[in-house]
């Protein structure tokens, strides 16, 4: 089951779990609409693509609540640009 992950790990935008603006990795990793844009696509942790994270409705949500946990660590963008560099010509699903 998805953790939901409560903010953006780069500007720690809030994430609720109904929020729209979510986008995640294969690894969970999670970030807003507008830093996986700037990303371009490329997770700064494991160089995967990302992915509109689902919606958890209020009444499942009740029993699996979303994760508390703040997952906020910027993103180094020199070590990102190099990442960026690796795999933003290779699509997500090739990587």
């Amino acid at each position: 089951m998805l953790e939901l992950r409560p903010t953006c790990e780069n500007c720690n935008k809030p994430l609720p779990p109904s929020s729209t603006e979510a986008r995640i990795c294969t690894f969970e990793c999670t970030f807003c609409a507008d830093c996986v844009d700037e990303l371009e696509n490329v997770c700064p942790n494991c160089g995967g693509g990302f992915e509109k994270r689902p919606v958890r409705p209020s009444v499942p949500l009740k029993k699996s609540p979303a994760t508390e946990k703040v997952t906020h660590k910027p993103v180094d963008k020199e070590k990102h640009a190099k990442m960026k560099e690796r795999y933003q010509h290779i699509p997500p699903h090739q990587r």
